[in-house]
Protein backbone atom coordinates (compact mmCIF):
# COMPACT_ATOMS: atom_id res chain seq x y z
CA UNK A 1 0.00 0.00 0.00
CA UNK A 2 1.38 3.38 -1.04
CA UNK A 3 1.74 6.24 1.47
CA UNK A 4 -1.19 8.66 1.69
CA UNK A 5 0.03 11.96 0.16
CA UNK A 6 1.12 14.68 2.56
CA UNK A 7 -0.95 17.82 2.80
CA UNK A 8 0.65 21.24 2.43
CA UNK A 9 0.41 21.76 6.20
CA UNK A 10 1.97 18.36 6.93
CA UNK A 11 4.83 18.95 4.55
CA UNK A 12 5.48 22.34 6.16
CA UNK A 13 5.54 20.73 9.62
CA UNK A 14 7.98 18.07 8.43
CA UNK A 15 10.21 20.67 6.78
CA UNK A 16 10.21 22.53 10.10
CA UNK A 17 11.30 19.35 11.88
CA UNK A 18 14.11 18.92 9.36
CA UNK A 19 15.27 22.48 10.03
CA UNK A 20 15.19 21.88 13.79
CA UNK A 21 17.26 18.70 13.53
CA UNK A 22 19.59 20.34 11.03
CA UNK A 23 20.49 22.97 13.61
CA UNK A 24 21.30 20.23 16.14
CA UNK A 25 23.22 17.77 13.94
CA UNK A 26 24.53 19.89 11.09
CA UNK A 27 26.39 17.79 8.53
CA UNK A 28 25.95 14.69 10.67
CA UNK A 29 22.26 14.56 9.64
CA UNK A 30 22.11 12.07 6.76
CA UNK A 31 18.38 11.81 6.09
CA UNK A 32 14.89 12.22 7.50
CA UNK A 33 12.00 10.06 6.30
CA UNK A 34 8.34 10.01 7.25
CA UNK A 35 6.71 6.62 7.71
CA UNK A 36 3.41 5.05 8.78
CA UNK A 37 1.49 7.00 6.15
CA UNK A 38 -0.24 4.01 4.52
CA UNK A 39 -3.55 4.24 6.37
CA UNK A 40 -5.84 7.24 5.81
CA UNK A 41 -6.86 9.02 9.00
CA UNK A 42 -8.80 12.19 9.78
CA UNK A 43 -6.66 15.32 10.18
CA UNK A 44 -4.59 16.12 12.01
CA UNK A 45 -2.83 12.77 11.80
CA UNK A 46 0.23 12.15 13.94
CA UNK A 47 3.32 12.07 11.71
CA UNK A 48 6.13 9.64 12.50
CA UNK A 49 9.68 10.20 11.32
CA UNK A 50 13.06 8.50 11.34
CA UNK A 51 16.19 10.65 11.43
CA UNK A 52 19.47 8.95 10.54
CA UNK A 53 22.70 10.58 11.67
CA UNK A 54 26.39 9.79 11.57
CA UNK A 55 26.83 10.10 15.33
CA UNK A 56 24.40 10.54 18.23
CA UNK A 57 25.28 11.72 21.73
CA UNK A 58 23.38 12.56 24.89
CA UNK A 59 24.16 16.23 24.30
CA UNK A 60 22.35 15.98 20.95
CA UNK A 61 19.29 14.55 22.66
CA UNK A 62 19.42 17.30 25.28
CA UNK A 63 19.40 19.92 22.53
CA UNK A 64 16.31 18.31 21.02
CA UNK A 65 14.32 18.32 24.27
CA UNK A 66 13.20 22.00 24.04
CA UNK A 67 11.84 21.31 20.55
CA UNK A 68 9.55 18.44 21.59
CA UNK A 69 6.59 20.56 22.70
CA UNK A 70 6.63 22.45 19.39
CA UNK A 71 6.70 19.19 17.47
CA UNK A 72 3.67 17.92 19.35
CA UNK A 73 1.76 21.13 18.58
CA UNK A 74 2.44 20.50 14.87
CA UNK A 75 1.14 16.90 15.12
CA UNK A 76 4.65 15.48 14.90
CA UNK A 77 5.59 12.46 16.97
CA UNK A 78 8.99 12.67 18.62
CA UNK A 79 11.34 11.48 15.85
CA UNK A 80 13.13 8.17 16.04
CA UNK A 81 16.78 9.24 15.90
CA UNK A 82 19.35 6.57 15.11
CA UNK A 83 22.89 6.39 13.85
CA UNK A 84 22.83 5.09 10.28
CA UNK A 85 25.16 2.20 11.09
CA UNK A 86 23.03 1.39 14.13
CA UNK A 87 19.92 1.19 11.94
CA UNK A 88 21.57 -1.08 9.38
CA UNK A 89 23.04 -3.39 12.03
CA UNK A 90 19.66 -3.91 13.71
CA UNK A 91 17.61 -4.81 10.62
CA UNK A 92 17.62 -8.39 11.92
CA UNK A 93 16.35 -7.27 15.34
CA UNK A 94 13.40 -5.19 14.08
CA UNK A 95 12.73 -6.70 10.64
CA UNK A 96 9.01 -5.89 10.54
CA UNK A 97 9.25 -2.34 11.82
CA UNK A 98 12.34 -1.35 9.85
CA UNK A 99 11.31 -3.34 6.80
CA UNK A 100 8.04 -1.44 6.68
CA UNK A 101 9.88 1.89 6.89
CA UNK A 102 12.16 0.86 4.02
CA UNK A 103 9.21 -0.33 1.90
CA UNK A 104 6.88 2.62 2.61
CA UNK A 105 8.48 5.97 3.38
CA UNK A 106 8.60 9.54 2.14
CA UNK A 107 11.99 11.24 2.00
CA UNK A 108 11.85 14.60 3.80
CA UNK A 109 15.49 15.69 3.67
CA UNK A 110 18.88 14.33 2.68
CA UNK A 111 19.49 11.47 0.28
CA UNK A 112 17.82 8.07 0.31
CA UNK A 113 19.51 6.15 3.15
CA UNK A 114 18.25 2.69 2.23
CA UNK A 115 20.26 1.89 -0.90
CA UNK A 116 21.36 -1.71 -0.49
CA UNK A 117 19.48 -2.13 2.79
CA UNK A 118 17.75 -5.50 2.85
CA UNK A 119 15.76 -7.32 5.50
CA UNK A 120 16.44 -11.07 5.41
CA UNK A 121 13.38 -13.22 4.72
CA UNK A 122 14.31 -15.55 7.58
CA UNK A 123 14.25 -12.62 10.02
CA UNK A 124 10.84 -11.51 8.73
CA UNK A 125 9.45 -15.04 9.11
CA UNK A 126 10.73 -15.35 12.67
CA UNK A 127 9.31 -11.95 13.63
CA UNK A 128 5.96 -12.81 12.02
CA UNK A 129 5.81 -16.04 14.01
CA UNK A 130 6.47 -14.17 17.26
CA UNK A 131 3.85 -11.55 16.41
CA UNK A 132 1.30 -14.19 15.38
CA UNK A 133 1.72 -16.26 18.52
CA UNK A 134 1.66 -13.18 20.75
CA UNK A 135 -1.53 -11.98 19.06
CA UNK A 136 -3.21 -15.34 19.53
CA UNK A 137 -2.29 -15.44 23.23
CA UNK A 138 -3.53 -11.87 23.65
CA UNK A 139 -6.93 -12.74 22.17
CA UNK A 140 -7.34 -15.86 24.30
CA UNK A 141 -6.38 -14.11 27.53
CA UNK A 142 -8.35 -11.02 26.59
CA UNK A 143 -11.52 -13.07 26.15
CA UNK A 144 -11.14 -14.54 29.63
CA UNK A 145 -10.67 -11.06 31.07
CA UNK A 146 -13.91 -9.81 29.46
CA UNK A 147 -15.91 -12.16 31.67
CA UNK A 148 -18.12 -12.78 28.64
CA UNK A 149 -19.43 -9.20 28.59
CA UNK A 150 -20.49 -8.42 25.02
CA UNK A 151 -19.32 -4.81 25.10
CA UNK A 152 -15.91 -5.84 26.43
CA UNK A 153 -15.59 -8.52 23.76
CA UNK A 154 -16.42 -5.95 21.09
CA UNK A 155 -13.76 -3.60 22.47
CA UNK A 156 -11.20 -6.43 22.47
CA UNK A 157 -11.87 -7.13 18.80
CA UNK A 158 -11.70 -3.46 17.83
CA UNK A 159 -8.55 -2.73 19.84
CA UNK A 160 -6.66 -5.74 18.46
CA UNK A 161 -7.69 -5.31 14.82
CA UNK A 162 -4.92 -2.86 13.73
CA UNK A 163 -2.20 -5.24 14.94
CA UNK A 164 -3.90 -8.15 13.14
CA UNK A 165 -4.09 -6.16 9.90
CA UNK A 166 -0.44 -5.15 10.20
CA UNK A 167 0.56 -8.78 10.78
CA UNK A 168 -1.29 -9.92 7.65
CA UNK A 169 0.47 -7.23 5.63
CA UNK A 170 3.86 -8.38 6.91
CA UNK A 171 3.04 -11.98 5.99
CA UNK A 172 1.97 -10.88 2.52
CA UNK A 173 5.32 -9.13 2.10
CA UNK A 174 7.05 -12.31 3.28
CA UNK A 175 5.52 -14.06 0.26
CA UNK A 176 6.25 -11.02 -1.95
CA UNK A 177 2.51 -10.58 -2.49
CA UNK A 178 1.65 -6.93 -3.10
CA UNK A 179 -2.12 -7.29 -3.56
CA UNK A 180 -3.85 -4.26 -2.04
CA UNK A 181 -6.82 -6.27 -0.72
CA UNK A 182 -5.34 -7.69 2.49
CA UNK A 183 -8.40 -9.84 3.25
CA UNK A 184 -8.38 -11.49 -0.18
CA UNK A 185 -4.63 -12.03 0.05
CA UNK A 186 -4.95 -13.66 3.48
CA UNK A 187 -7.63 -16.03 2.19
CA UNK A 188 -5.57 -17.02 -0.84
CA UNK A 189 -2.22 -17.18 0.94
CA UNK A 190 -3.08 -18.47 4.41
CA UNK A 191 -6.52 -20.00 3.97
CA UNK A 192 -8.44 -17.86 6.46
CA UNK A 193 -11.85 -16.49 5.40
CA UNK A 194 -11.61 -13.04 3.88
CA UNK A 195 -14.95 -12.15 5.45
CA UNK A 196 -13.57 -12.71 8.96
CA UNK A 197 -10.70 -10.32 8.24
CA UNK A 198 -13.10 -7.72 6.88
CA UNK A 199 -15.43 -8.03 9.89
CA UNK A 200 -12.53 -7.59 12.32
CA UNK A 201 -11.12 -4.60 10.44
CA UNK A 202 -14.58 -3.03 10.15
CA UNK A 203 -15.06 -3.27 13.91
CA UNK A 204 -11.90 -1.23 14.45
CA UNK A 205 -12.91 1.34 11.84
CA UNK A 206 -16.26 1.84 13.55
CA UNK A 207 -18.18 0.82 10.44
CA UNK A 208 -19.89 -2.03 12.28
CA UNK A 209 -21.69 -0.40 15.16
CA UNK A 210 -23.08 -2.84 17.69
CA UNK A 211 -21.97 -6.28 16.46
CA UNK A 212 -24.94 -8.60 17.01
CA UNK A 213 -22.85 -11.38 18.55
CA UNK A 214 -19.25 -10.27 19.18
CA UNK A 215 -18.38 -13.57 20.88
CA UNK A 216 -19.23 -15.46 17.67
CA UNK A 217 -16.98 -13.12 15.70
CA UNK A 218 -14.23 -13.49 18.29
CA UNK A 219 -14.48 -17.27 17.97
CA UNK A 220 -13.90 -17.01 14.21
CA UNK A 221 -11.21 -14.41 14.78
CA UNK A 222 -9.30 -16.66 17.20
CA UNK A 223 -9.65 -19.55 14.77
CA UNK A 224 -8.20 -17.39 11.99
CA UNK A 225 -5.37 -16.28 14.28
CA UNK A 226 -4.55 -19.91 15.05
CA UNK A 227 -4.29 -20.60 11.34
CA UNK A 228 -2.08 -17.55 10.82
CA UNK A 229 0.35 -18.80 13.47
CA UNK A 230 0.40 -22.31 11.99
CA UNK A 231 1.12 -20.82 8.57
CA UNK A 232 4.17 -18.79 9.63
CA UNK A 233 5.36 -21.55 11.97
CA UNK A 234 5.72 -23.94 9.02
CA UNK A 235 6.89 -21.36 6.48
CA UNK A 236 10.51 -22.54 6.69
CA UNK A 237 9.51 -26.01 5.46
CA UNK A 238 7.82 -24.52 2.40
CA UNK A 239 10.45 -21.91 1.55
Amino acid sequence: MDPVPLSHEERAALDGLAADLGRVFGKRLRAIVAYGLETPSPPPRLLHTLALVDRLSFDDLAKCVPQASGWRRRSLAVPLILELEEFLRTLDVFPLEYGNIIAHHVLISGTSPFAGARVAQADVRRACELAAKSHLIHLREGFLETGGDSNAVGRLIAASAPAFLALLRHIARLADDHESDVAATAERQIGIPAEVVREVVSSAAGTRSGIADPSALLSRYIGASERVWEYVDTWRARA
